[in-house]
Parts: C-alpha cells; sequence; structure tokens
C-alpha cells in the first residue's frame, strides 16, 4: 500500500479524512477491482474549479498592475492540464495511483492526462476535507515559483485573442475572408474576424494571415487587451 503520510508531507496539508485522498489517486480504469468502487473523476471536477477560482485570485491580487491580456495568458498557462500534470510530476503523484491493469502496462503512471487529472482531484480532496483556504495555500505552495505573470506581450496576435476569448469563456475567433482589391501582384486582402457577442473586427494586409492579424488586433485593442504601445510593438 502506498504511504500516502509522505505525500501529505508533500503537499503540507493531513487529512482529518483518508478517504478523500485515497479516492483522489483513483483513476476510472481501476473500477473494474473488486474492491474498488468510486474513482476520481467527481473530485477532477470540483478540483478544477478550485483551482480556476483560486488562480484568478492569486493573479488578480498579485499583481494589480497588469493587464486582463496578461493575466489571462498567465492564468491559461498555469491551470491547463499540463501544468497540473507538470506540478503532479514534482510531487511523484504517479506512484500513488490506483489504476487498472491496462493502464498500468501501458504506463499510466507517467500519462500527462492521468497525472493531470489527479492533480485536480487532489486538490478537489483537499477543499472538502478542509475548506477552501486549504486548498489555497497547497495550490500556492505547489505552483511556487511558477506564479509569475507573463509580462511579454505576443507578436502573434491571433494566438493574443485566442487566449483572450478562452479567458473570457467566449467562442474561439472566426475569420471570414470579406475582400480582395489590387493586381495580382500586389493583391490587398480584406479579413473579418467575428466572436459571438462582440463586435466584429476587420483587418487588411498583404496577404490572408496579415489580413487576420491586422482583424484580430483591431479587437485586442478595441477590448483593452492590448494597448495602443503593444499594438505598435507588434506591428514592428
Amino acid at each position: 500500500m502506498p504511504n500516502y503520510r509522505q505525500l501529505e508531507s508533500v503537499i503540507g496539508y493531513t487529512f482529518s479524512e483518508d478517504m478523500w485522498l485515497r479516492r483522489a489517486v483513483v483513476h476510472s480504469s481501476a473500477r473494474a477491482r473488486k474492491d474498488i468502487d468510486r474513482d476520481n473523476e467527481r473530485l477532477e471536477f470540483l478540483g478544477d474549479r478550485v483551482l480556476g477560482l483560486t488562480m484568478a485570485d492569486i493573479l488578480f491580487r498579485k499583481f494589480p498592475d497588469a493587464n486582463e491580456g496578461s493575466l489571462a495568458r498567465t492564468f491559461n498557462s498555469l491551470v491547463r492540464k499540463e501544468a497540473c500534470a507538470a506540478v503532479a510530476e514534482t510531487i511523484d503523484l504517479g506512484l500513488y495511483l490506483e489504476l487498472g491493469g491496462g493502464e498500468l502496462k501501458g504506463g499510466g503512471r507517467r500519462k500527462h492526462a492521468i497525472l493531470g487529472d489527479a492533480c485536480e482531484a487532489l486538490i478537489g480532496a483537499v477543499f472538502l476535507d478542509g475548506g477552501f483556504e486549504e486548498a489555497r495555500a497547497v495550490i500556492e505552495r505547489l505552483w511556487g515559483d511558477k506564479l509569475e505573470i507573463e509580462e511579454e506581450t505576443p507578436a502573434d496576435a491571433k494566438t493574443a485573442l485566442q487566449e483572450w476569448a478562452q479567458g473570457q469563456g467566449l467562442p474561439l475567433p472566426a475569420y471570414d475572408d470579406v475582400g480582395r482589391t489590387g493586381p495580382d501582384h500586389r493583391p490587398v486582402f480584406t479579413t473579418a474576424v467575428r466572436i459571438k457577442g462582440l463586435d466584429s473586427g476587420t483587418g487588411t494586409g498583404e496577404s490572408k494571415r496579415s489580413a487576420q492579424q491586422a482583424a484580430a488586433r483591431v479587437v485586442l485593442e478595441r477590448e483593452g487587451v492590448w494597448s495602443a504601445s503593444e499594438i505598435a510593438k507588434a506591428n514592428d
């Protein structure tokens, strides 16, 4: 049986009810075993929400001068499944996982999807056992030096707009080619970008890609995600 006390020591939290910790490390593949009747999927669902709220609050308070775009980019990088899997690896969470035979043979203890889910489930378990403040403290310890704002504005406006839209819970941007002018050897393309719930943005360029970038920059500036100076930097 895994040494759960060691895991508690690593995360800096001791469970009052061991069942939450034991359930947090049970992958759905282990349900085939007769001695296991519940997995960690519900805890993962809860932990994902606790992590999101906690991270948004931490970033908002820690970086009072950061604009929304920087906050959104940093938030997305810290709560995505890959980030959770990386945290799981630092605490050797894979050693404690309860897996079915197929996943054991297939290297399930090292799979990022399984590790990321288990990390979120662990956060959910701490939340249920000790409350929000204890869960927040564990998140701050485990994410540690990763809690730094991403100050650099990416030159790729399309990427920035997509990340911002995801951070706002909006649909992904859709680009439509709406016009072409000029001679064949030097065409000018016009592209519109649309995000449901927002006014569209239109941009022009000497290629479809540059027109899409220009349209994305229009929306980023209009919504206050990028400042005028950031737009100028992206145009350099």
